[in-house]
């Protein structure tokens, strides 16, 4: 808490929580705000029984005037000067819904009107001062040089993947997939997002291997292929010569050591290498999972071009990945997610992706939305990070552990209301062997 606060306490030291309900409401451009607002000096408003949000200092209102969107409330957040401290997914929904949180794309300016508003309230709760510096853990290197250069995309990869091993399998589980599981009919068993999320992944990885249509001795790429579960599904259960590759260090010392301890290592390789520079092929199939979001809308037609002339005739490629599923809009690149998370990361529309891949020649043979099981994979992985949550903290620091929290618990909402998808486009190179007539092979 911030000493200017010291000695504010007690409901009776201004009620500051109306006039934060106020400030909430232009910067979210509603005069209902569904939340109900604790303040630092112990006052409390809006809707009793409603998600609550806590503002535990006078910065968070000041991160609000300097930055009045999603940009500030996040940053307020990570730095711990606002926190949700209930149900972590009722509060972010409620936020998401109002006014213009419930906008897809760039968030919408205030106008000259609003920001007087917001000013004033500052003015009256002792908030105005200099813009806070954001937290540590916004990505401000990674956003330098040319977008998607291979130095850029190497910054950004390890901005993100290079938080500790130790902290990722805290939240992933034994299981070490970083993408969407795929879970049976009924869901989650006895409705708890946490139970059967290993079973789900593993299933996820066989599917993937259906897909490919892999047999023993086939010579298969994995493009980002994280802490190397794929490609050690595919080695141990398929009989698969695997080649992964990531720009993470970190990734690839643990892909490499757990190839070692499960004795593939003379089936699995990993490198720490842009997917531009391999030049080996070619292939028998290539797996993209999770990993074409990074990729950029300019560059995703020369990525799948460099696949397609990877692949040998016949070969398929599997391409899963987030979409953006808000129509014309496009997602906020000044937004938490860019900034905290996923630097210089682009999501494009299921549309957009399958003409990429039918303009570099590729045949599509299946496309599987899956959106459903990622907010349900995104619902377990919270619940893992809250259950070990002093953990996660000496781990990877309370910032990055609340940056975690938050991106995880909004994606999840994101998923469930249909802003965003995640599909399986399979594909394939012309020629070689005649693909399956029907599904059936990995249905």
């Amino acid at each position: 808490m911030d000493t200017e606060d010291a000695g504010e306490s007690g409901p009776g030291a201004g009620g500051h929580a109306a006039r934060l309900e106020k400030a909430l409401g232009v910067v979210l451009g509603t005069s209902e705000v569904p939340l109900r607002l604790r303040a630092w000096d112990g006052s409390e408003a809006g809707p009793p029984g409603a998600p609550v949000l806590e503002f535990k200092s006078r910065k968070a209102l000041r991160r609000m005037l300097w930055s009045p969107g999603q940009l500030g409330l996040s940053r307020a957040y990570v730095a711990g000067d606002i926190d949700a401290p209930g149900d972590v997914f009722a509060a972010f929904a409620a936020l998401s819904s109002a006014g213009k949180f419930a906008e897809p794309g760039p968030f919408r300016p205030l106008s000259a009107g609003e920001l007087w508003l917001l000013l004033r309230t500052a003015v009256r709760l002792g908030a105005v001062g200099t813009s806070p510096a954001p937290p540590p853990e916004e990505a401000r290197i990674a956003r330098k040089g040319r977008m998607h250069s291979r130095g850029r995309d190497s910054a950004a990869i390890s901005h993100h993947y290079d938080v500790g091993n130790d902290f990722y399998a805290l939240v992933l589980g034994p299981s070490m997939v970083y993408s969407c599981a795929v879970w049976p009919d009924e869901g989650a068993p006895d409705g708890d997002p946490d139970n059967g999320l290993d079973a789900a992944q593993e299933a996820k990885l066989d599917l993937v291997c259906r897909k490919l249509g892999l047999q023993p001795g086939m010579r298969v790429l994995d493009v980002g292929c994280g802490w190397g579960s794929f490609a050690l599904h595919a080695a141990a259960k398929y009989g698969a010569r695997v080649v992964g590759v990531t720009l993470s260090m970190e990734q690839a010392i643990l892909a490499r050591k757990r190839a070692a301890d499960a004795g593939l290592t003379d089936r699995v390789e990993i490198r720490v290498q842009d997917y531009r520079d391999v030049s080996d092929g070619p292939y028998d199939a290539i797996s993209s999972i999770g990993m074409s979001e990074h990729v950029g809308r300019a560059q995703t037609p020369a990525y799948a071009a460099a696949l397609f002339g990877l692949l040998r005739p016949g070969g398929r490629l599997l391409n899963h990945a987030i979409s953006w599923n808000a129509g014309p809009t496009a997602p906020d690149p000044d937004s938490f997610i860019p900034r905290y998370v996923f630097p210089d990361g682009e999501m494009i529309s299921l549309g957009e992706m399958v003409s990429v891949l039918e303009t570099a020649r590729f045949e599509v043979l299946d496309v599987e939305a899956l959106r459903p099981h990622y907010a349900l994979t995104l619902r377990a992985w919270v619940r893992r990070l809250e259950q070990n949550w002093a953990e996660a903290v000496q781990l990877a620091g309370a910032g990055r552990a609340r940056v975690w929290r938050l991106y995880m618990a909004a994606s999840a909402i994101g998923f469930e209301n249909g802003l965003t998808g995640v599909n399986q486009v399979l594909v394939r190179r012309p020629g070689g062997e005649e693909p399956p007539l029907r599904r059936t092979a990995w249905l």
